[in-house]
């Protein structure tokens, strides 16, 4: 049965049972009217005879008469009304049955509408939840799922529903190619980066051994930000293709943020800048140790860049039922109001940045969090300094 011919099937089936017993019962009153009318005309006539024994063949002669009456003949007689009698002195037997069938008849009745409406309710709650699980599966990223096609009152919005969900599915396609190919192309200029920065470090350092010169240190720094520049290319273009390989071990926080410090630790010494880290107890996230630290590092030298000599960077973390956080923040002047919402964006370099960045870090530190399920945002403190805060939800 289609799907037509069920919705139709709902509508008329209980028409057709009220037919039915509408039918039944008139049926059944027409022959209960019928049994009572021949017993009172036999109870009559039986009483008449029984009295006078001698009107017997004029009461039976009458009465083959009567049978020969057409309905339009007897319909309107009142003969009896003259000697007082009333149509409601007669049959009085039938009222309670008659009462009893047409309570019967529109229970019936009722009871067909309230299952019919039922049935359509049902039905439209049905749909209404296959609906909403399709787009519930589209949501949860339930690649080549294919909507159930109904002709219905929801049709339209079924169609509706596929187109848009196509469109949306043609659209993330184009915008995973495209994102591939930016990946692609990033670490096809990280790789072709390596081999003329590999050459130049060759060349300065014989160039250092035959022929000394003053500005061979300027070269040695530059080259050395390329090199860095080269690795986080190469770094982004795998977060963006998806291929970064990510450990998953339990990682001290107080452990790795000791670690990135130490990382740190010449270049925090030659600008006499100190880490205050403290102990308080073990709190754990699980994810990749090595790059969990690589992002630290560019969040506290991003703190170190911004403090005065002889300054502080803080460090605290804490843990909720439902995420670890960790903060990290300086003392110096703050971040500029209109840079904080462009902070994690690549490339960008803020009104007050310094050292030699080139507006990388922050965003690799972004991306990295993220592939652990966490978060971060910055912020100025109301008493001075840049804070960055971190968030590690919980599996």
């Amino acid at each position: 049965m289609t799907e037509k011919e069920k919705r139709h099937f709902i509508v008329w089936f209980p028409v057709l049972v009220c037919f039915i017993s509408v039918a039944a019962v008139s049926t059944f009153r027409l022959n209960e009217y019928r049994q009572s009318a021949f017993e009172h005309i036999s109870k009559f006539c039986q009483i008449v005879i029984e009295n006078t024994p001698e009107t017997e063949t004029q009461i039976l002669s009458s009465l083959k008469k009567y049978q020969t009456f057409t309905e339009q003949e007897i319909e309107g007689n009142h003969f009896l009304e003259q000697y007082g009698y009333r149509k409601n002195e007669f049959c009085t037997e039938l009222e309670g049955s008659f009462f009893i069938l047409s309570s019967v008849l529109f229970l019936i009745t009722v009871g067909c509408f309230l299952v019919s409406v039922r049935e359509i309710d049902r039905r439209k709650q049905r749909r209404i939840v296959e609906l909403t699980n399709y787009l519930e599966q589209i949501n949860v990223g339930a690649d080549g799922t294919v909507i159930q096609i109904k002709e219905d009152e929801f049709s339209k919005l079924q169609d509706e529903m596929y187109k848009t969900v196509t469109e949306l599915y043609q659209t993330r396609e184009s915008a995973l190619k495209a994102k591939k190919n930016f990946a692609d192309n990033l670490a096809n200029i990280a790789h072709q980066l390596k081999t003329p920065i590999t050459a130049a470090f060759l060349s300065l350092q014989l160039m250092k051994r035959t022929v000394p010169n003053i500005y061979a240190e300027q070269i040695t720094r530059q080259l050395e930000r390329l090199e860095r520049l080269e690795e986080s290319l190469l770094t982004l273009s795998k977060i963006d293709a998806g291929t970064l390989r990510l450990e998953c071990v339990k990682i001290d926080i107080y452990t790795v943020l000791n670690l990135a410090a130490e990382n740190l630790s010449d270049l925090l010494r030659e600008e006499n800048i100190s880490v205050s880290i403290p102990d308080k107890g073990c709190i754990e996230i699980t994810g990749d140790l090595e790059w969990t630290m690589e992002a630290l590092i560019n969040l506290m030298k991003n703190c170190m860049e911004h403090s005065a000599r002889g300054g502080t960077i803080h460090c605290d973390y804490s843990e909720n039922p439902l995420y670890v956080e960790v903060l990290v923040w300086d003392e110096g002047e703050g971040f500029c109001p209109e840079d904080i919402p462009h902070l994690f964006e690549r490339f960008y370099r803020g009104k007050k940045c310094a050292g030699t960045g080139i507006g990388i870090g922050l965003s690799l530190a972004k991306s990295i969090f993220e592939l652990h399920h966490g978060n971060i945002t910055a912020r100025n403190l109301p008493y001075g300094g840049a804070c960055f805060e971190i968030r590690i939800y919980r599996h």
